[in-house]
């Protein structure tokens, strides 16, 4: 059995890990564990680059801290202004020794009300639980889920990019073009 380590103990990250993992390859079984490890990005990032390199951080740390592991993966979620609108966002990287791949999630507006606070320098989980007198939404449904009204849930949300990050695992004869630094891969 083929294990993953996920670099972040949230549970919506996890499940949304399984559930990519398991479209992707539906005959095999994975040994899935989480670890906390730093994003090396501030605790909001707010551009599309610093929370990809947070993603890369979380699954580079992951890789470090279990070595012997068979994937090793990053989530990020970040926002970034765009248009006069602030956005969100989220970035999954995943690393074996083989292969990368990454991919970002779709982008949704902020209402002013939360997208204020997180101006001011407030984590976009607080922020929504203060806009929307929630306790720790982020392990929930987070902020897209409170703004579908439950359509799409945080876990839904992060399944298509991790199920996208891996399309190089399961295409691996084609070309998919240099690793970023930081890596070991063949």
């Amino acid at each position: 059995m083929q294990t993953v380590i996920i670099s972040s103990k949230n549970p919506v990250k996890r499940a949304a890990t399984e559930k990519g993992f398991a479209a992707m390859f539906p005959d095999q079984a994975f040994s899935v564990d989480t670890l906390s490890v730093p994003s090396g990005v501030s605790d909001q990032p707010m551009s599309d680059a610093e929370t990809l390199q947070g993603a890369r951080n979380r699954m580079y740390a992951a890789r470090d801290a279990a070595p012997t592991a068979d994937y090793w993966v990053g989530i990020e979620g970040g926002c970034s202004f765009e248009n006069g609108h602030l956005i969100v966002f989220a970035w999954v990287t995943v690393l074996s020794n083989d292969h990368y791949g990454e991919s970002r999630t779709a982008i949704f507006r902020l209402p002013k009300e939360v997208a204020d606070l997180v101006s001011s320098g407030i984590e976009l989980g607080i922020a929504d639980d203060m806009v929307f007198n929630r306790t720790n939404s982020k392990q929930g449904d987070g902020a897209i889920g409170i703004l579908t009204h439950g359509a799409i849930d945080r876990t839904d949300y992060y399944v298509q990019a991790v199920t996208l990050a891996l399309v190089p695992f399961v295409n691996p004869k084609l070309t998919w073009g240099p690793l970023q630094s930081n890596a070991t891969v063949k």
